[in-house]
């Protein structure tokens, strides 16, 4: 098998493709042909040495990926060889083959393409989580999605939609509002432009957005905040812009607002029969066409490189997917 390694975490251009053994599955382990991985933030962070979770040298990166079980361990009884599946495991999927956690796998429909299979775990578990279980958003609430043409901002949006929320998209760009709107976004507004509070108190008529979905962090995240409504909560999924805000209490206070934590991740580890029907309702949505993965490019394996120079010029809209 073929892997991209990381055997000195300091940054993407320490990695180097390489031919290693294929491994041999253990119990409760499965070993994947690996068909698809998508590009998520956190994978840049790991090859930094800057993420939560930090493997032991040497890993190969690739947190979700898809593809087709080779072989099992020997009591692994819910998955078979020649099995379609897509995992979120942290590592390992940027190469030809992964060993993975059984329990992690998620069992695919015959008719889901790897490309958004491999886009799909990540992004809409977030964005699920956050704002159904998190929020308890509800029908005719107003959603803001912060950073909106990105990978969980792309899947808050459709969440959102599906389940009658209205729907204002902030991003950085005229093209990404367009995008946008054309996935099912109410207003878009582009923040490096307009102002944010202003447009916002015309788009609610003053009321402010019941919810706010923030994965950007940084100065934008207190002008959100601050447009808030009365028993809002506000998401805090994550820092893509590098700071990580500090928000004036006070401001909770007075529009007797939450700021709620996003951790999907645990949840999915802490909950698991829970996050198994969240994920089981989404495979479902994508079935029926309310949900699909916005992908901008789909590129060789080879070009993972590339692939993170893209995703560092914040230009990209939805994910980036790479192929065996």
């Amino acid at each position: 098998m073929q892997a991209w390694i990381c055997d000195n975490p300091v940054g993407v251009e320490a990695l180097t493709w390489q031919e290693i053994a294929t491994p041999a599955p253990k119990a409760g382990e499965v070993l994947i042909n690996v068909k698809a991985a998508s590009l998520n933030f956190p994978d840049v962070l790991i090859v930094q040495n800057k993420y939560q979770i930090k493997p032991p040298l040497p890993f190969t990166p690739g947190s979700e990926y898809a593809g087709i079980v080779q072989a099992v361990g020997s009591d692994v009884s819910h998955l078979k060889v020649g099995q379609t599946v897509a995992c979120l495991s942290g590592s390992g999927g940027f190469a030809t083959h992964v060993i993975a956690p059984s329990a992690l796998c998620m069992a695919l429909p015959a008719d889901f393409p790897y490309p958004d299979a491999a886009a799909f775990i990540m992004t809409y578990g977030t964005s699920h989580h956050a704002l159904l279980d998190r929020a308890r958003l509800q029908p005719g609430e107003t959603v803001l999605v912060l950073g909106a043409a990105g990978g969980v901002g792309t899947a808050a949006i459709q969440i959102a939609k599906t389940c009658g929320a209205r729907v204002i998209a902030a991003a950085s760009t005229d093209e990404k509002c367009a995008l946008c709107q054309a996935i099912g976004a109410d207003a878009s507004i582009n923040y490096t432009r307009e102002d944010l509070r202003v447009v916002l108190k015309t788009l609610t008529d003053g009321k402010g957005p019941d919810v706010i979905y923030d994965p950007v962090g940084g100065d934008l995240a207190e002008h959100a905040f601050r447009t808030i409504a009365w028993r809002g909560r506000y998401l805090v999924v994550g820092f893509a812009s590098g700071p990580i805000p500090s928000l004036p209490l006070n401001l909770t206070l007075l529009k007797g607002a939450s700021v709620v934590g996003v951790f999907w991740g645990d949840f999915a580890k802490r909950e698991p029969s829970a996050n198994a029907l969240m994920l089981a309702e989404l495979t479902s949505w994508y079935k029926s066409g309310r949900i699909k993965p916005v992908i901008d490019q789909v590129l060789p394996m080879s070009e993972l490189k590339t692939a993170f120079a893209l995703m560092a010029t914040r230009k990209i809209k939805g994910k980036l997917v790479l192929v065996n």
